[in-house]
Formats: structure tokens, sequence, C-alpha cells
């Protein structure tokens, strides 16, 4: 069976993204994307008001036969306070929750990614940045994907990112953090970033389709 693109960070104009959470998903789906994940950034202002807004998208997104995933991406938050805001995440349904990880680019409070791949209930961490290789270890206990990014700035420590995650074990997701609709990426093009990180080709397609499939499963998508 021929692969599928899923992209599970992305951004819509209920944060800082162009298009609205319907369009984003059209323009996925005619890119012959298996699944797409909405995570606009959010924090205890507005949790609760994203996850139920972009549901109401994501919940018509079967008449294209793409799985549209409602979720956020917590940003910024206080580290002291990232479990309370993952928990709220999931009470107001966000089907998966990112977390903001300490990128080389934004002054993320460091701590964060220990925060994150610590609760298990935490999905995805976002472009790590210098992750250490305890964290990813602990990404692997607690089955926190860790993110190699497509988007400019946050790729810059992917090949660090890669590594840290395949001596511990932990598992590799590539998205694109979408912005636009040109930010989108195809299979070759998440190829090309994913090898770029030093991957092999098979640990390559565990990253694009093994592990996009075991996230799937893990949301109750597959």
């Amino acid at each position: 069976m021929r692969a599928r693109r899923c992209d599970f960070h992305t951004h819509t104009i209920f944060s800082d993204g162009d298009l609205i959470p319907m369009e984003l998903i059209r323009r996925a789906a005619v890119a012959d994307h298996r699944a797409v994940a909405i995570t606009d950034h959010a924090s205890f202002s507005s949790l609760d008001w994203i996850a139920e807004q972009v549901a109401k998208d994501c919940s018509k997104a079967d008449a294209w036969g793409i799985d549209a995933i409602p979720g956020v991406e917590i940003t910024h938050v206080p580290v002291r306070y990232i479990d309370e805001s993952v928990d709220l995440a999931k009470k107001t349904g966000a089907e998966i929750v990112v977390v903001h990880g300490e990128t080389p680019v934004e002054p993320v409070e460091s701590g964060t990614n220990h925060a994150a791949v610590s609760n298990s209930a935490v999905d995805i961490l976002a472009h790590p940045g210098q992750i250490t290789e305890e964290d990813a270890k602990l990404a692997a206990e607690n089955d926190v994907y860790l993110e190699i990014s497509c988007r400019k700035g946050h790729s810059l420590s992917n090949g660090h990112v890669a590594s840290m995650a395949v001596k511990a074990g932990a598992k590799l997701l590539v998205n694109t953090d979408a912005h636009s609709p040109e930010d989108l990426s195809s299979m070759a093009i998440a190829t090309t970033v994913a090898r770029s990180a030093g991957l092999d080709p098979d640990q390559i397609r565990t990253a694009l389709v093994t592990n996009s499939e075991s996230l799937l499963r893990k949301l109750g998508r597959l």
C-alpha cells in the first residue's frame, strides 16, 4: 500500500497561521495527506476556545477522506504549570497535545522539554532543540514523540534531535509546523528533511510511516 503523508503540527488563524481550519484541512486533503492535526498555539487563556472551535471543522473532514485531528500546541507556558495545561487541554477536547519545545530560535523556558517528556499525556514535543539524551529516554518511556521540524529556524537542531532520539529509542515524527499553505510538505520533502537530519532509509520510513500509524492508533484513529 502506498504511504501517505501525516502531519501532526499545523497552525490556523486561531493563532498565527494564515488559513481557517477548514481550508487548511482541504489543502492537506488535496495534497494527498492521510491525516493532519490542527494544533494552534494555546495557553490557559485560549485552550478551551481553540479546542472547541477547531473540533467543529475537524468533525466534517471525513467528506474528503482525511483524518483531521483537533489539538493544541501548548506554547510558552511556565514549566511549573505545564502539567496543569496538558490536563486542561485534554479535558477541553484536544485529542492531540503538542508542547512547544526549547527551540534554538525562541526564548522558551529552560526545563520545558523535561516537563513535556515526563508527562505521558503529552503526544508530541515539538522542535525540542538541544534535548538531552536523558530527556530523550524519558520520551521513549512515556511514549512522547519527538519532532523533526520542516520549519526554518526550528530545523537548525534537527540533526541533534535525531541523534538523541536514535540513541534513546524515542519515536520520531517529521512535522511541518505549518503556518501557511506553502508550508505543507509532501512525502518527498519530508523524506529530504529526515535525510538531512541524518536518518537512514529505514529510520526515515519509521518516522514517516510506522510512527505516524502508531500515533494514529494511540489516538484511536486506526
